[in-house]
């Protein structure tokens, strides 16, 4: 990974706003640009350099892995650290205005650095910088996703292997998670999701000791995380004999994740992603079943901008990495996902969930 240019194109931004530096706290974020994979740490940006603090437990972890930023280590309190750090540095420049991460900063962290700072250190709230960078993934980056989505898409296979009526979804989730564990992953990206009966209705219905039941759907939703990097991938498959509502409204879902797809190319607002997919269930008469967002960003973490959501004015471009993921909800019945992660590129889009979508009855 170019820690290096990653860094130089955050500073390219911060140039153009009012803070003299950026305080990195939230995880992804610091390991996106200076390669680090603790639970403990702040990175400070600075116009010309870079200042990585963490604390004594994460010595040689630090050292190791931090690139483009030198590195401190706290032996009591990191934001202590951080306050003695501005104190020196206040000495011999002008006041300071820090920028630090709203949207992951605690209030109860911001208050504690509050009272450490020096004076003519202020603190102000910086809007999501690096996660407008993290948005548009590299040529690196992308061959870590397509590993972590290649991998991930196998553990389906397990699924149909051992999912019956009489086993329990618990059951299933687990024998994918081992499985996932065995092929070399680091965690699973989120709980998997095994939801059967009228519990597929539930759109993150997790895992529970509910035995299968012949007669309905089973909404299997899973991701792994390899090399840092998430997969996320939803199949929908039906126990027993099929009945023709179930065979209907699964082909408008195939039918609208499809659509969603095709509109996928640079240049296009997400809005418009999403509005692809309502139409085909507005004209199959469920639109109203459909009751979340067509999809989200994936790399670092599971969930990232941009949000493919009704509205969302976020123009595509070719890096960006996204879900589409129609689905249909029936309370008390049963409800239908079908999800594949999607590269933009600059012809349109690279489908990089090789699955079958074709109607699967077990």
């Amino acid at each position: 990974m170019d820690f290096q240019a990653r860094q130089k194109k955050l500073r390219e931004h911060l140039s153009t706003t009012r803070f003299d530096a950026l305080l990195i706290s939230h995880l992804p974020n610091i390991r996106y640009l200076c390669g680090f994979t603790g639970s403990a740490g702040f990175l400070l940006m600075e116009d010309s350099s870079s200042t990585f603090f963490t604390d004594v437990r994460y010595d040689t972890q630090a050292h190791d892995e931090v690139k483009a930023a030198k590195v401190v280590i706290a032996r009591k309190s990191v934001l202590q650290a951080l306050g003695e750090f501005w104190g020196q540095r206040r000495k011999r420049a002008r006041a300071w205005t820090i920028g630090i991460e709203a949207e992951h900063f605690t209030l109860a962290d911001k208050k504690r650095l509050t009272k450490l700072r020096p004076s003519g250190v202020r603190l102000k709230d910086a809007p999501p910088l690096v996660e407008r960078d993290r948005m548009i993934k590299d040529d690196e980056e992308l061959v870590r996703i397509r590993a972590a989505v290649t991998l991930g898409a196998k553990l389906f296979d397990r699924a149909l292997q051992v999912l019956h009526p009489g086993v329990k979804e618990a059951e299933v989730a687990a024998e994918m998670e081992y499985a996932a564990r065995c092929a070399g992953v680091e965690e699973m990206s989120f709980p998997t999701i095994i939801a059967s009966g009228a519990r597929s209705a539930l759109p993150h219905g997790r895992a529970s000791e509910r035995p299968i039941g012949p007669g309905g759907f089973v909404v299997c939703d899973f991701g792994v995380i390899l090399s840092g990097y998430c997969s996320d991938q939803t199949r929908t498959v039906w126990v027993g004999a099929v009945p023709e509502d179930a065979r209907r409204a699964y082909e408008a879902v195939r039918e609208a994740q499809q659509a969603a797809t095709d509109a996928v190319r640079p240049g296009i607002a997400v809005g418009e992603i999403d509005a692809a997919a309502r139409e085909v269930l507005r004209k199959a008469g469920l639109g109203r079943y459909f009751t979340h967002s067509t999809g989200h960003g994936v790399g670092l973490e599971i969930h990232e901008s941009p949000r493919v959501a009704d509205g969302q004015r976020e123009i595509l471009q070719p890096g960006m990495v996204i879900t589409i993921e129609p689905g249909v909800y029936f309370p008390g019945k049963w409800g239908v996902r079908i999800e594949d992660m999607v590269a933009v590129t600059a012809g349109g889009c690279e489908v990089l969930t090789p699955t079958s979508k074709d109607f699967l009855a077990v």
